[in-house]
């Protein structure tokens, strides 16, 4: 007997809706219904709170919130740019603007909301836009381009998002809101005030207390704007943004119960007027008689809605926090509980430095609990501090000192032992401090990423990753297990360590580092982990310990793995290639004869890379050296293929042969390349630089990448491509040529300094206590206080820069290495054969088995053949 599964339709698919699909499928309840989706927009929800991130480079695709496959995994019938027209809850149907009519057992309205725009004249001409979706984003940055001065209606959390895009994308910015002071909903006066201070010291004007009376238009055009109190504007492009209503007409004209001002009714349990229909998110009114515009509510929501149909006990929604932080135009915002301090008789605890633009106010009661509170140029306290709020216990230390800074004599941090079980740690998905201690005692999670996984914690806004991080291994210590960060078996030190104890002391070698700071007996030698690892921490800090540089001198040449030992990368068959450094991917004709000559003669494979470098396959051991002195003589130098180094500096045209282009990418790249070349670090390093916000360069799937803009450059870090991809944050914008250098010079011997053994900068970005925000603290504004000795350290590092391979030529001790055999030098191993394929050699794998095989290979008249003469035979 057949059944049929009850169908569940979902209209709205943002990322509220995205939340319920995700909810369904961890509860099970996917596997119960036939779940159709329709979504209004043409793509895939994605990540609406991350928007203006489009402006930096993230593209629509970077932004959407589903792993690939994930709707096909769950049997999710999604149709895209299908909006819901009319519904019908007699019949249980729903039409779609394509006149399609689908018929459901179970309704749930995620529609979201609809930005306002005030009834103003002119509000409709060319120039005039919102500021919701991608294709709005789309059309205001293709508009820019012919403007020059833009104006956002609204200074709320959206409408200061999108000065902060106005002004990336160079134009003269303005702000105009009509309360007395911008975030009225998140901020006091005094926080209002700060927040203008700082904001307008970055060169967006703002205009408080005043309404937009009309948008003045010309030719169709908006031209202008004029205000309540008869001033006026000239501007080219006009943004509103001043707030959102809720998205109801489906329901209210399907006769549903709809709030006064809006939203669609629903009990604690999100259930509508009709017990087969729910509403979760922004277009739903709670109990409470609110609608939330934050997602975070919107995610209780769908759980909640997830639960009931998967017919497990759910939450009853009764209302949810309204905490939020964010950066805004660079700078930390937050407020949560009680900020406004309507509780009666609650107290206000204030710290403010208008010099600093920072204002942190705490809300607590007589007795001492925390409220509430707003802070406003520095919120690093805001992670510890939200959980606390409305607990209704004292807190532990007096409020003062937590408002204080960090030099104060009285200023306090809390830990995450002042939290209760029941805070909650993470408000983007209800998570409390017991679930995550839950998940590492209870679910044996260990990392911070498994917590994640297990919790769903720190998974979307991310203010929560730090503490959680702090709770996690609390957990781990409490429960007795011993977590080793040292480096091996040999050093109890982290790599970092490592490197400020060899800084610190000078000391030149492994064995030295061993017997002092090492954990094993005396005389031991050290593994094959803590041997390249210290080996690379020496290179790069051997100008200022005025120790070789060269990798192959002395006891660093014993410390070096398979590639660093022969300066070329080993392939499979046993071969190694030859990389040498093209900069920026400019090469002379001359230069490419000579490659061609030498693969040619020499029998390589050719291959032209990714990272605009040509290699050549195929090359033994002994013909290394010969090889390299051929590309030296050229000008050729090392392109460090085999270390774990700077790779490349890849690049477009740029604004010399571009049309497109608006910066020399060419020359940065080159000039970037040239300067780094040979900088010693724990993982690879790539980088690229884009002449335009095109992007053909892929700069921002590099570790520090470079996007060209009309006002300078764009510098991004962290990116990674390869098996785990990360998009590059922004660390700084519109920075001139000496601006940009500086800031990378700081970013890469800090990375050097901090990072562990083999972690990209994506990893290391993502690990680093305060993340992207304490990268930019230290690099941008100098926080440590370290910054000229960073510079210091790059300098010398330039400065005593010699090509490695240029200098092994060079050197007859370091030349004896390159043989096959020690007792038979001029031999070329037997085992490695090549056969023709394509007009080129590939390895030849049939291993010799025999020892007469080995013994006839050895004989030179019964040598195999080279890639060179296979290749004759083959043409």
């Amino acid at each position: 007997m057949t059944t049929t599964k009850p169908t569940l339709l979902l209209v709205g698919y943002g990322m509220v809706g995205h939340r319920f699909l995700e909810a369904l499928a961890d509860t099970g309840a996917a596997a119960r219904y036939r779940v159709v989706v329709l979504a209004e927009e043409p793509r895939h929800a994605y990540d609406r709170v991350g928007l203006t991130s489009y402006f930096s480079g993230r593209s629509a695709d970077d932004l959407l919130l589903a792993e690939e496959g994930f709707t096909d995994r769950h049997g999710f019938e999604v149709h895209l740019s299908s909006p819901a027209v009319s519904l019908d809850p007699a019949a249980r149907t729903v039409t779609t603007a394509a006149g399609h009519t689908l018929s459901y057992d179970t309704l749930v309205l995620a529609t979201g909301s609809y930005p306002f725009v005030p009834p103003v004249d002119g509000r409709d001409a060319e120039g005039c836009f919102v500021y919701r979706t991608i294709e709005d984003l789309q059309a205001i940055e293709a508009y820019s381009a012919g403007a020059r001065v833009g104006a956002v209606v609204g200074g709320g959390l959206l409408g200061l998002e999108a000065a902060g895009a106005l002004k990336g994308l160079g134009l003269e910015t303005h702000v105009v809101e009509f309360a007395p002071r911008l975030m009225p909903v998140q901020v006091d006066d005094a926080g209002g005030a700060a927040l203008r201070r700082t904001i307008e010291s970055m060169g967006v004007v703002v205009h408080t207390g005043i309404g937009t009376k009309a948008i003045t238009v010309a030719d169709g055009r908006a031209v202008g704007m004029s205000f309540t109190d008869d001033s006026e504007l000239a501007t080219d492009l006009v943004v509103f943004s001043a707030g959102v209503r809720p998205r109801d007409q489906l329901a209210r004209e399907a006769g549903l119960t709809v709030g006064e001002r809006g939203g669609i009714a629903i009990d604690e349990h999100c259930r509508t007027s009709d017990p087969h229909v729910f509403a979760i998110g922004e277009c739903a009114l709670a109990v409470d008689g609110r609608v939330y515009g934050l997602v975070a509510p919107g995610y209780e929501m769908a759980v909640a809605v997830a639960q009931q149909l998967a017919e497990q006990a759910a939450q009853p929604f009764t209302g949810a926090d309204l905490s939020t932080k964010l950066k805004l135009l660079g700078v930390d915002v937050a407020s949560f509980g009680d900020a406004f301090g309507s509780t009666p008789g609650s107290l206000d605890v204030v710290y403010s430095d208008s010099r600093s633009g920072v204002y942190k106010k705490l809300v607590v009661t007589g007795e001492g609990a925390l409220l509430g509170g707003i802070l406003v140029g520095d919120a690093s306290a805001y992670a510890t501090l939200r959980p606390l709020a409305g607990t209704g216990r004292p807190l532990p230390v007096p409020a003062e000192s937590l408002v204080l800074p960090a030099g104060a004599d009285t200023a306090v941090s809390l830990g995450s032992s002042a939290l209760p079980d029941d805070a909650v740690v993470c408000s983007c998905n209800n998570v409390t401090k017991g679930t995550i201690r839950a998940a590492v005692t209870d679910h044996r999670c260990t990392t911070v990423p498994e917590v994640k996984k297990c919790t769903r914690a720190g998974t979307n806004c991310g203010s929560c990753v730090k503490l959680l991080g702090t709770i996690v291994a609390d957990e781990l210590e409490a429960s007795g297990v011993e977590v080793d960060r040292g480096l091996c078996p040999c050093f109890a030190h982290t790599r970092a360590e490592l490197y400020e104890i060899v800084l610190v002391k000078r000391i030149s070698t492994h064995r030295r580092l061993l017997a002092e700071h090492g954990r094993v007996p005396e005389g031991s030698e050290g593994c094959e982990v803590c041997k390249p690892t210290v080996a690379s921490i020496i290179a790069s800090l051997a100008p200022e310990l005025e120790a070789s540089g060269h990798i192959l001198d002395g006891e660093q040449g014993g410390l070096q793995d398979t590639n660093d030992h022969f300066l070329a990368n080993l392939q499979k068959n046993g071969s190694y290639s030859v990389v040498p450094r093209i900069p920026g991917g400019e090469i002379t004709p001359d230069k490419l004869i000579v490659i061609g000559e030498v693969a040619k003669e020499f029998g390589l494979y050719t291959k032209i890379t990714g990272g605009q470098r040509i290699d050549l396959f195929g090359a033994s051991v002994d013909q290394l050296p010969m090889i390299w002195s051929r590309l030296v003589a050229a000008g050729f130098e090392s392109g460090h293929a085999y270390g774990k180094s700077l790779r490349t500096v890849k690049s477009c045209v740029g604004s010399t042969w571009c049309r497109y282009g608006v910066q020399d990418s060419v020359a940065m790249a080159i000039q970037l390349e040239l300067r780094y070349r040979g900088l010693r670090s724990p993982h690879k390093l790539k980088s690229a630089v884009s002449g335009c916000a095109r992007e053909c360069a892929e700069a921002r799937g590099k570790d520090f990448g470079v996007i060209a803009t009309t006002n300078g450059w764009n510098l991004y870090v962290g990116g990674n491509g390869g098996a785990t991809p990360r998009h590059a944050d922004l660390l700084a914008q519109d920075l001139d040529d000496e601006q940009l250098v500086r800031l990378i010079d700081r970013f890469l011997m800090f990375y050097i300094r901090t990072a562990d053994r083999l972690e990209r900068t994506s990893t290391w970005l993502e690990r680093i206590d305060g993340g992207l925000d304490h990268v930019r603290e230290v690099v941008v504004e100098d926080s440590l206080g370290i910054a000229d000795e960073l510079e210091a350290l790059m300098a010398r590092h330039i400065g005593d820069y010699q090509d490695e391979w240029a200098a092994t030529l060079a050197d007859p001790d370091r030349m004896r290495r390159f043989v096959s055999f020690v007792n038979a030098p001029g031999v070329p191993d037997p085992s490695i054969r090549f056969v023709p394929e394509r007009d080129q050699v590939k390895p030849d794998l049939v291993l010799l088995s025999t020892s007469e095989q080995l013994l006839a290979a050895l004989d030179p008249d019964n040598a195999p053949f080279p890639a060179a003469r296979i290749l004759e035979e083959a043409r």
